[in-house]
């Protein structure tokens, strides 16, 4: 229903919201535009803020109720809310008839899911779950905001599935401030999606198989163009490491620390007969390139980003690119036509003029027009205005479709020889894969290392002292690290940043425990050992 992961709504209307749903994302440390609306629209406005997070977050502490939930069990906690709307008879009915489908069967299936019963699994008391449930039902305008503590688990696409029926059981959705609002954590991760950085579509999510769509595109770029489904970047890793992959093209990316099981990602890499690394700097992936293709920063370069809102912005040079480094786009092309195609683009503009051409939600986007300010997709002509929320009045699918999400248990489960679950996430003062702000002083100044969250029962039970060294192991690796002893997270569960190459977390993490629909790791439940080092 969501198919492109893209906000529903818009971020001013976040301050306008009455509740204010937050799970799986510490927005304020890591989308702070977005926290400062949050922030407004609590303490001037009177929202009610309501969090499931296993950790405490800078804003538990303005929140009305924080669910401290067990990491892996969302969909149990997001389910049980839903059990709850419905035995009290909160439910929007007008909207549940009108706009979706298959409700009698979802129903049901929220039956079991009290939340007493739901209390043994997530660890939050049940009159807490009745609380957030009454709030998001009742509230005029609610909205939902997740990040990646909702996507990277085995059961991510359930958890986002479980997200739309609550929005769709409460008409949440299709107005202002309300709606299910992904927050994406780079500022052009959407406009990637867009064009297609994706395994499994065309440009603005258009199908692979639809043979008007192929038609449109075989037009453009003649009848040989690339239109079979790709592999997503696990299954790449894997088909490198098993020698199925000969060849891999990376384009700013930084798999050696941001994917899972470091370990496999090294072997993958080095079984690999050619890499090339596309980059601004030279990452811990490029260290293995066999060619390294100096690119340019955003400083450097023409185009247009497209962010979290879906709101489509000029990005303007500023200075000439530094050294030999050239433009992402002016790389493509002349790679492009050393492989024998006439890429004829002289300009940015050119390729988004193409864009527009081939992706309906693009098509009434111009340059001359984003002079003037960003524009929301979808914007179909030139005379539209953008779309400030999506799904007025109907879905993209006619009616929105209520599908059943039982709670699975997650792959990893604390054990006697790993008795600790891990969760991963960022800081505030790093940027994903430290690739840039490991290089600003001011920045690494602040925050120059990984330490890992451990609560002070399990440090006292341990006899671990703050700030000792560590070494944390799981059956993927170990790596050492500083303890940090803090109550922000429940016995049990520990906590570390990925930011960091000298305490790479991700060595830990099992790149076979995965969503099965999306094949996104789970980063957020990992079983682990600690032990001090002398």
């Amino acid at each position: 229903m969501f198919g492109s992961g893209a906000m529903t709504n818009s971020i001013n209307e976040i301050s306008k919201a009455d509740v204010i749903f937050i799970i799986g994302s510490n927005t304020s440390q890591q989308h702070p535009i977005i926290g400062n609306r949050v922030v407004e629209a609590v303490e001037k406005n009177g929202a009610k803020l309501i969090i499931a997070d296993p950790r405490s977050i800078p804003l538990t502490s303005i929140a009305s109720v924080h669910a401290k939930l067990n990491p892996g069990s969302n969909t149990a906690f997001i389910n049980a809310m839903m059990n709850v709307i419905i035995s009290e008879g909160l439910e929007n009915k007008e909207f549940i008839k009108n706009r979706t489908e298959d409700y009698e069967e979802f129903k049901v299936s929220v039956e079991k899911y009290t939340p007493e019963k739901v209390s043994k699994i997530t660890g939050v008391d049940a009159d807490d779950i009745r609380e957030m449930a009454r709030a998001y039902a009742n509230a005029k305008n609610a909205t939902v905001l997740y990040a990646m503590g909702i996507t990277q688990h085995t059961t991510g696409t359930k958890n986002v599935r479980a997200l739309a029926n609550l929005a769709m059981l409460c008409g949440q959705i299709g107005k202002e401030s309300s709606g299910i609002n992904p927050l994406r954590g780079q500022n052009n991760v959407q406009g990637a999606c867009d064009m297609a950085a994706l395994p499994n579509c065309l440009p603005g999510y258009q199908s692979l198989t639809e043979e008007k769509v192929i038609e449109k595109f075989e037009t453009k770029w003649g009848k040989d163009f690339g239109n079979k489904v790709g592999l997503t970047l696990t299954e790449m890793m894997d088909k490198a490491a098993h020698g199925e992959m000969k060849g891999l093209y990376i384009v700013g990316e930084n798999p050696m620390i941001s994917d899972p099981d470091l370990n496999h990602i090294k072997k993958a890499l080095e079984s690999l007969d050619f890499l090339v690394v596309q980059d601004i700097f030279l990452s811990e992936t490029a260290k293995f390139a066999d060619v390294v293709l100096p690119a340019s920063s955003y400083l450097e370069k023409d185009g247009t980003f497209t962010n979290t809102e879906r709101r489509v912005q000029r990005v303007r040079q500023a200075i000439q690119p530094v050294g030999n480094s050239k433009p992402d786009w002016i790389i493509l092309k002349e790679l492009i036509k050393a492989f024998g195609y006439e890429a004829d683009y002289s300009s940015p503009a050119d390729i988004f003029e193409e864009i527009s051409s081939l992706v309906p939600s693009y098509g009434g986007i111009t340059y001359d027009r984003l002079e003037k300010g960003g524009l929301q997709w979808p914007c179909p002509d030139i005379n539209h205005p953008g779309t400030k929320y999506l799904h007025k009045g109907e879905f993209s699918r006619g009616l929105g479709k209520f599908i059943i999400n039982d709670y699975e248990e997650p792959f990893d489960v604390a054990s006697e020889e790993y008795p600790f679950i891990l969760t991963t996430g960022r800081l505030a003062q790093h940027y994903h894969t430290g690739t840039m702000t490991r290089r600003s002083w001011a920045l690494d100044r602040e925050i120059p290392y990984g330490k890992l969250d451990i609560n002070p029962k399990d440090a006292e039970k341990l006899g671990i002292r703050n700030n000792a060294k560590l070494k944390i192991s799981s059956p993927k690796g170990e790596i050492l690290c500083k303890a940090n002893i803090c109550d922000s997270v429940n016995p049990g569960v520990v906590f570390m940043p990925f930011h960091f190459s000298e305490s790479p977390v991700n060595t830990l993490i099992n790149s076979k425990n995965l969503d099965a629909i999306t094949k996104i790791p789970d980063y957020k439940v990992c079983a682990v050992s600690l032990e001090e080092v002398k």
